[in-house]
């Protein structure tokens, strides 16, 4: 009997993929791979139920015979191990960024005269429905919260990419790219202090107060389904800090990142070029405790940020902090350096992990910006942060086109590097 191979990545099995499987019976003995968490991950959603879940409901489908595990978004393992004569897929993958998972189908079927079977994308107001509750569910605040302890562990490095917007949050979540065979997307968000001030033309100073602050996490998770980092600067005095921590928590936040200096606040990467004072370790970690305490989950994540080489303060009073802030109760530790040789950083995540092998690590690669996710996970690296690429992308494109227009008096002239306003629109999700 012939073999027929079709893959699935969802938490829900629906009307499409049960014509799949329809489809697929009139072709010889169906064999269903489920696709693992992490490679999910990699292009698809987070999935809102158990891997072993979504392998039963694959085993309980009518006229499936045999469920596996493809734990690769290319199918060259799965189809070297079975020798399927058939895979059969929706229709939908014959056009980017799917398409390539189907040229390299096509090109491990012809070595032994394998066929691929296209079928009409089912997409109709239940399906709509169904991928509308997922989204939906993914986005609660008891959902999102707990995906950065959740990503952590299943992701070599959590990419976080910078969102001040609803839009910009919708170019983190949807923006995924195939790149050598690899698919990949960001994994979580940053919403950062001096982004959201520069996106209000407010100095970053911590003058934009918390209830602005919130509004923009409100924007960002009215439309987004990742989870979400918040940079708190010094996290202000204590006494604020635990009902920032507290609404934070309530909003559906993963995580807030505190770093330890005191006063008006100045951007690290001013360095030792402007005055800045560096909490003391006894004080600092009697906020990061006193924050712990008001928790109500297990899932929100307080983590220390380490200033000492910023302040040039040298490697040893950056580890003795880390200690101090661990024992303290925080959750992860970042480090950050405005050198741009990543050597200081890299040094400093070894010796750190000489002593504390699970502690999240976090670093945000802004001037040292040569040294790769890859590099960085060898060094013991959890997440990292890109955290304002967005907006300076964003500002010299936006002034050389206003210039253009006062220029020449029209704006023919700049349309040819404009995005389609379809495109843009195309982003947004309609109920």
């Amino acid at each position: 009997m012939k073999k027929v191979y079709t893959c699935f990545c969802t938490d829900v099995i629906h009307e499409g993929h049960l014509n799949i499987i329809n489809e697929a019976k009139k072709y010889g003995e169906v064999i269903v791979g489920v696709l693992s968490d992490e490679a999910m991950i990699r292009f698809n959603r987070f999935p809102t139920v158990t891997f072993q879940e979504r392998l039963e409901m694959a085993k309980n489908i009518e006229g499936v015979s045999r469920v596996i595990v493809q734990d690769e978004i290319m199918y060259d393992k799965v189809i070297e191990e079975i020798r399927p004569d058939y895979v059969i897929h929706g229709n939908n993958w014959e056009t980017p960024p799917l398409l390539s998972i189907r040229n390299n189908v096509a090109s491990l079927l012809a070595k032994f005269g394998g066929e691929i079977i296209d079928v009409p994308y089912t997409f109709n107001e239940n399906v709509a429905l169904i991928d509308q509750k997922i989204k939906e569910k993914l986005s609660m605040p008891e959902y999102r919260r707990k995906r950065l302890k959740q990503l952590i562990k299943l992701r070599g490095i959590v990419k976080t990419l910078e969102v001040h917007s609803g839009l910009t949050g919708l170019i983190a979540e949807k923006t995924v790219v195939e790149h050598d065979g690899e698919f990949d997307q960001f994994d979580a968000m940053w919403i950062s202090s001096l982004c959201d001030s520069t996106a209000k033309g407010k100095p970053d100073i911590e003058l934009v107060d918390m209830t602005s602050r919130f509004r923009t996490i409100s924007d960002v998770t009215e439309v987004t389904t990742k989870p979400i980092i918040f940079d708190g600067d010094t996290g202000g005095k204590t006494e604020h800090l635990v009902y920032t921590v507290r609404t934070l928590e309530r909003m559906g936040v993963s995580a807030i990142i505190i770093e330890d200096k005191v006063g008006l606040k100045k951007n690290s990467l001013f360095g030792t070029d402007v005055e800045q004072t560096q909490d003391t370790i006894e004080h600092f970690c009697k906020k990061i405790s006193t924050a712990k305490k008001v928790q109500l989950t297990d899932d929100f994540m307080i983590i220390a940020r380490i200033e000492s080489l910023i302040l040039e303060k040298g490697m040893e009073d950056a580890l003795e902090r880390a200690r101090a802030f661990v024992k303290a109760g925080a959750d992860g530790i970042m480090i950050h350096s405005r050198k741009k040789n990543p050597a200081e950083i890299l040094e400093f995540c070894d010796k750190f992990r000489a002593e504390d092998q699970t502690t999240p690590i976090v670093v945000v690669p802004s001037s040292f910006n040569t040294v790769t996710e890859a590099e960085l996970a060898q060094h013991g690296v959890n997440i990292v942060i890109y955290a304002n690429q967005l907006t300076r992308s964003a500002f010299p494109a936006m002034e050389a086109t206003a210039k253009d227009i006062l220029r020449y008096h029209r704006a023919k002239e700049v349309d040819d590097r404009l995005m389609p306003i379809k495109k843009i629109i195309s982003l947004i999700d309609e109920l």
